[in-house]
């Protein structure tokens, strides 16, 4: 995937010169991409005159900064205490096994990207998981797998009507 930096020169040159705007900057580069690639990071740091390290640092010391490539879906399964207990974790390893990912990545597809999290403040529903503001509770590992196979046949049906 080759970087194109078209879309970045209009983010830096709306924000040059202005003080405190590298989170708008990197934000707005997040929502042009989808993350933040290595160039434009690079191409910020030398636009802002900061040290590339500096720009990183920001980026990954912010939870809503990504520099991977994200899944139009993000499948967050919840591990905190009522999930866990019941569960959470089997979920989790069953649908790492059905997208052949780890927590954390994002299927070859670009279609799914998993994470695990603390908690969606669902505990009354453990175990739980969101995928994009859906929350799906009192799951199994069965029950998670095919709510997820419902989102992967809804791409294939939109994309071959889209054909």
């Amino acid at each position: 995937m080759s970087f194109d930096a078209g879309k970045l020169s209009p983010i830096l040159d709306a924000h040059r010169g202005r003080p405190g705007a590298l989170i708008p900057i990197l934000q707005e580069t997040q929502e042009a991409y989808g993350y933040l690639p290595r160039e434009a990071i690079a191409a910020i740091a030398a636009d802002m005159r900061l040290p590339a390290a500096q720009v990183y640092g920001v980026a990954t010391f912010y939870a809503q900064f990504h520099l991977k490539p994200r899944g139009r879906h993000v499948i967050r399964v919840c591990l905190g205490t009522a999930c866990h207990v019941r569960g959470g974790e089997r979920i989790l390893e069953q649908l790492e096994r059905r997208l052949e990912v780890k927590s954390g990545d994002t299927t070859g597809d670009l279609l799914f990207t998993l994470e695990r999290v603390a908690c969606l403040g669902a505990c009354g529903l453990s175990p739980t998981m969101m995928i994009d503001d859906s929350t799906y509770g009192r799951l199994t590992p069965r029950s998670a797998a095919e709510i997820v196979e419902r989102y992967r046949r809804a791409a294939e049906e939109a994309a071959a009507g889209g054909e």
